[in-house]
């Protein structure tokens, strides 16, 4: 186990305010009828892993590519 920073996960917080606002879009469109629950799993899926994608450049805004350490960066 090392002390060394993490990148973010791919996914956003689970506080997240938006991640609540996604989810909650899913069950309304089940039981409204407008879709059916794997379609409504798909969109949250698609959608969370795009915040959390944000949310990870907004922690890690020198990072090459997502879920990268910051170039310079000692990994312990």
């Amino acid at each position: 186990m090392t002390d060394s920073p993490m990148p973010s996960p791919p996914y956003p917080s689970p506080e997240s305010p938006l991640l609540r606002v996604i989810v909650g879009n899913a069950i309304a469109s089940v039981e409204s009828g407008e879709t059916d629950w794997k379609e409504a799993v798909l969109h949250a899926a698609v959608h969370g892993w795009y915040e959390g994608h944000i949310e990870g450049e907004d922690t890690c805004p020198g990072c090459d590519f997502r879920g990268q350490l910051p170039k310079g960066t000692a990994r312990g």
